[in-house]
């Protein structure tokens, strides 16, 4: 083993000795951090200077005297077994969203492809107990957004999380599970064979110690981690007083945005995203809803991202002004989707069937797939009415 290894893993040791000090909750561990920088400086101080940096005399003690340092090899051990690893929040591949929130988790366990850490995010929230109009929603909203460059996070619990993780995965998107319990323990245990499936495509994240059981006030602390991590929350059916409506609640503290899928007003299930939109939160009908309230940046983002997956070919027409295409880049992969590209402007929409009508070359199957991929690449947008409109470039 290499010195750096040898450093890292030392490392590692420390970072679980503090999350398995007792009486050493979040956000003392978090202070902690802040003024001492690193875990190994915090056990290497004295009970005064720990006293000093705001804790009390017994967990201070607890710290000083290196009682959690048989529960962090045992951790260790767990950790390799289950093929997991550890993410500090000074690791820079700590989600930078999530490490804005005043109680981020110091340390994150983790299974997967961690590059998804780095992506836009968004969560999808709902019931336990989805009506069919609701898991239908979930999947194919999951399915566009993701399809659209999005990574979707969740919490694999049953109904609607569990819609959107396997919709995701259906069209090779990207996906990430927050569990409520430690990454060993599965649940609900159903969704085990998903729940490796998500391991191997996409991430599994808790802050939940190796072996932590699934308790339920487990789980509105890790709806926190979801909503603080992801741009936005989207919620589809729940009850008034619900986990989504909490982690709705959640992700407006985060300042982050709130999208909820309308519902039936008979509906119980209705009841949470209908006040949602009532008090605010953003209607969503189909995956461009949720993209056009994200910030440029994120857009733009988004647009690479879909423009790489998609592999789009060629360049946009220079149709207008001949500097569009140098400032963007995106594409269209067939003459279709460039004929309509061009048959369309960014300051007044046009209809499906004027459409249809101007451009006699194409039939309308070859016209309905070309704005179909054209609004997965975000260049054009649908309006009521079957109207369409170019997305001008940012």
């Amino acid at each position: 083993m290499t010195q750096t290894a040898i450093a890292v893993a030392e490392d590692v040791i420390y970072w679980l000795a503090l999350r398995m000090t007792p009486g050493l909750g979040t956000r003392k561990a978090g202070r902690l951090i802040e003024v001492f920088r690193t875990p190994k400086a915090i056990f290497r101080a004295s009970r005064s200077e720990l006293e000093a940096s705001g804790l009390s005399p017994a967990v201070a003690q607890s710290v000083a005297s290196g009682c959690a340092f048989d529960d962090a090899a045992d951790q260790q051990q767990r950790m390799l077994q289950a093929g997991a690893a550890l993410v500090p929040v000074t690791d820079p591949r700590y989600p930078a969203l999530l490490r804005e929130i005043f109680d981020a988790p110091p340390i994150l366990y983790a299974r997967g492809r961690f590059e998804l850490l780095d992506g836009v995010k968004l969560g999808i929230v709902g019931t336990r107990r989805p009506t069919a109009y609701g898991n239908a929603a979930a999947g194919r909203l999951a399915k566009d957004l993701a399809v659209a460059g999005m990574t979707i996070v969740s919490g694999m619990a049953r109904g609607i999380d569990t819609a959107a993780h396997k919709a995701v995965l259906e069209v090779g998107g990207d996906t990430i599970a927050v569990y409520g319990s430690g990454l060993d323990q599965i649940y609900p245990a159903e969704n085990r064979k998903l729940a490796e499936e998500i391991a191997s495509k996409g991430l599994i994240l808790s802050e939940f110690p190796m072996g932590a059981p699934p308790y339920p006030q487990n789980f509105p602390v890790r709806n926190r981690i979801i909503s603080g991590m992801s741009v936005g929350v989207l919620v589809v059916e729940g009850s008034e007083y619900s986990g989504s409506a909490i982690t709705a609640k959640l992700a407006a503290e985060h300042n982050r945005e709130v999208f909820a899928v309308p519902g039936n007003i008979t509906s119980k299930m209705s009841w949470g995203p209908n006040l949602l939109i009532k008090q605010g939160a953003k209607l969503v009908q189909e995956w461009n809803d949720v993209v056009v309230e994200l910030k440029p940046e994120i857009r733009r983002n988004l647009l690479d991202r879909c423009r790489n997956r998609l592999n789009l070919e060629g360049l946009l027409s220079n149709a207008t002004d001949g500097t569009e295409t140098a400032s963007n880049g995106f594409g269209a992969s067939s003459p279709t989707a460039r004929a309509v590209l061009n048959a369309l402007q960014p300051d007044a929409a046009v209809a499906l069937d004027h459409l249809i009508d101007t451009l006699e070359s194409c039939s309308s199957s070859e016209i309905l797939a070309a704005l179909f991929e054209l609004e997965l690449a975000g260049l054009i947008r649908q309006l009521p009415g079957k109207s369409y409109i170019r997305v001008w470039a940012e």
